[in-house]
């Protein structure tokens, strides 16, 4: 998704700060499969390619008209607020909204925005700057986010993991490459797939106050990178135009694995703050010539491989491993970097200043799909003569660059410290039995995480889900506000012994319904928050803030207290980020078919009891809707 969060600043700038790398992982995987038909509108430019051929054609992202904005506005804040602080927000929203208002000329910029042809996407440059490229705050933990794999059996070697993953990934590449690979649908749509420019071949490269995303060119660069013990060697993965099997990557692996020794953390540097990191760039590109072409080769790779020394067990072991690691043994700029330790499991960390989760967990998912079920050939054992060594990429150093990796090692591992994980693997029940109450899996585990939350704090505070917009041309996300009048009520009625249990399970409904239509509403681009950000932008110099925005109501009601997202994979173990506020929490889940999984991050605020709450709440909601079903589960002995 991948995030600590808004105080005094302003709601605009709050609500685009730390959000979750899962921005577009509201929804299982987009389906594959080719729709037969398209509606209207829709068309094949073949000449694109078949990954693109359909993203001229896709509709542009609306702007919604002001009255349905400022409607469900008000339904969205009404929860969260007690009457004299609605009524204030009330008349500043009906005073935004009147005739001939300063909210009627900003929707008319608006919308002449989003006519003028040179913006496929009326947010799109707006949004990667807000809420990604300005930010200041490190990628790790704030904006990266990461994935666990589940463990191969039969791979328990690590340089054996790296070459069974990697041969997987540079089939995906090949195709992404090539433009050939299949585009995703959603409700037989088909989605914008423009973002996968920016998974292999690139990466944000820091810049005082904003950063920038570079794309190299995947023809000149094919190789990929792997560090080892902070040590960074360039292996190329073709060589005389064919690429490298099974068998001759695992020697390549191996070779590294036998010749690296510690060296400085030069990647570390990568884990500060963005300004004080390009002032150290500048600092390791002054110190030698030779700095340059190692930082080049490193940006311009196809991607990343950590030969790591840990061996996490655990999965709060692994999620820490993957998650940010010892801030040592990383490059945090590349938007892929698989991870593989020395037993053996392996996991994946992404930065997504320009791509959502969605792509990375379909190339996750899709290359463990492909070694678990067998669909790769990873026998072959011919490995060429002719193979050259890894080619070690050296950074001369200084005094001044070996201070600031101390610096950046000291401010990392503070920072790293400040923050409490759990993971809460609840094997309950998953979507099976969910799917048998008659309900939407994502909408029932956004109750789980209301009614945890209202278990531990007795009250609902403001939470963040994401919500794809990729059917819209260069869309990414927008904001569903989970905490409805219908949620509380549920919540309220929880808590309440005295509630009877068909009372309970009517407002479960309602609840499960609003949330259902919000982020539906949500992904056609229909939500609140991208839309008022959006006329806030179109407020030009000298012209004063709109009530709206200076009142309470906007800056707490997109202070999101909860952050959640969902992404489900068969073949992950976990995944998660950060949370967004330091008051708050990261709670990313997963939805298998007979488990559901929670990560919990807070800085300080007591994981390890959410983590019970949450389990609680699933247990308390299983036995309420239980009678509501023909078939019991069979106890598990």
């Amino acid at each position: 998704m991948s995030n600590a969060l808004y105080g005094s600043r302003s709601a605009i700038r709050l609500s685009t700060r730390r959000l979750p790398p899962f921005k577009a992982l509201t929804m299982a995987p987009a389906s594959l499969r080719k729709s037969s038909t398209l509606p209207e509108g829709y068309r094949e430019d073949n000449s694109k390619g078949p990954m693109l051929r359909f993203e001229d054609s896709l509709p542009r992202l609306p702007v919604p008209t002001l009255e349905e904005t400022s409607k469900r506005y008000l339904k969205s804040v009404h929860p969260l607020l007690n009457q004299s602080e609605f009524d204030n927000t009330q008349k500043a929203v009906e005073d935004f909204v009147r005739p001939n208002g300063i909210g009627q000329e900003l929707q008319k910029r608006l919308q002449a925005r989003r006519e003028d042809p040179k913006h496929r996407n009326w947010i799109y440059e707006w949004w990667n700057d807000a809420a990604y490229l300005s930010y200041r705050d490190p990628v790790v933990p704030y904006v990266s986010y990461f994935y666990s794999h589940r463990d191969d059996r039969r791979r328990r070697d690590p340089a054996k993991r790296a070459a069974a993953l990697t041969s997987a990934v540079l089939k995906f590449k090949t195709d992404v490459d090539n433009g050939t690979l299949e585009p995703e649908y959603m409700k037989k749509l088909p989605i914008s797939m423009e973002s996968y420019q920016w998974m292999f071949n690139s990466c944000r490269i820091p810049s005082h106050k904003r950063d920038h995303p570079v794309k190299y060119s995947h023809k000149d660069h094919p190789y990929f990178v792997v560090i080892r013990k902070n040590q960074f060697y360039k292996v190329f993965h073709e060589i005389n135009a064919q690429r490298l099997n099974a068998a001759e990557l695992e020697t390549q692996f191996r070779r590294i694995l036998n010749i690296a020794e510690k060296a400085p953390a030069v990647g570390a540097l990568t884990s500060q703050n963005r300004d004080i990191w390009t002032f150290a760039r500048g600092r390791l590109l002054a110190a030698n010539p030779a700095n340059a072409t190692a930082l080049e080769a490193i940006e311009a790779s196809s991607f990343i491989v950590c030969l790591d020394d840990a061996s996490p067990v655990t999965l709060e072991e692994r999620a820490h491993q993957y998650w940010h690691g010892d801030g040592q043994n990383r490059w945090y700029d590349k938007p892929l970097e698989f991870i593989v330790n020395e037993n053996g499991t392996s996991g994946f960390l992404g930065e997504h200043s320009m791509m959502d989760g969605t792509p990375t967990h379909r190339l996750n998912d899709y290359i463990n799909m492909l070694i678990f079920t067998n669909k790769l050939d990873l026998t072959t054992s011919s490995v060429r003569s002719d193979l050259p060594e890894p080619l070690p990429l050296k950074f001369y150093l200084d005094r001044a660059n070996i201070s600031e990796i101390h610096r950046a090692r000291k401010n990392f591992d503070s920072l790293m410290a400040q923050h409490d994980l759990r993971v809460q693997a609840y094997q309950g029940y998953g979507k099976n039995l969910i799917k048998k109450f008659k309900a939407s899996p994502d909408a029932y585990v956004q109750m789980i995480i209301q009614l945890a939350y209202h278990k531990m704090y007795h009250v609902n505070r403001p939470t963040y889900e994401s919500a794809a917009t990729r059917r819209f041309q260069q869309g990414r996300t927008e904001t569903c506000r989970s905490v409805s009048s219908e949620s509380v009520a549920f919540c309220t009625a929880m808590a309440d012994p005295h509630v009877p249990p068909e009372q309970c399970i009517a407002l479960f409904r309602k609840a499960v319904d609003a949330h259902v239509q919000y982020i539906t509403d949500a992904s056609d681009g229909k939500g609140v928050d991208r839309h008022l950000f959006g006329l806030k932008k179109c407020l030009e110099e000298g012209e004063a803030v709109p009530e709206i925005f200076t009142d309470r109501a906007y800056t707490y009601s997109g202070t999101w207290y909860l952050s959640t997202s969902q992404l489900s994979s068969e073949f992950f173990n976990g995944y998660g980020w950060s949370q967004v506020v330091d008051e708050g929490w990261g709670i990313a889940y997963m939805i298998n078919e007979n488990s559901i999984q929670f990560n919990i991050v807070s800085k300080g605020l007591g994981s390890e009891r959410m983590s019970f709450y949450l389990n609680e709440a699933a247990g308390e909601l299983r036995d309420l809707l239980l009678p509501t079903t023909e078939e019991q589960p069979k106890a598990k002995l």
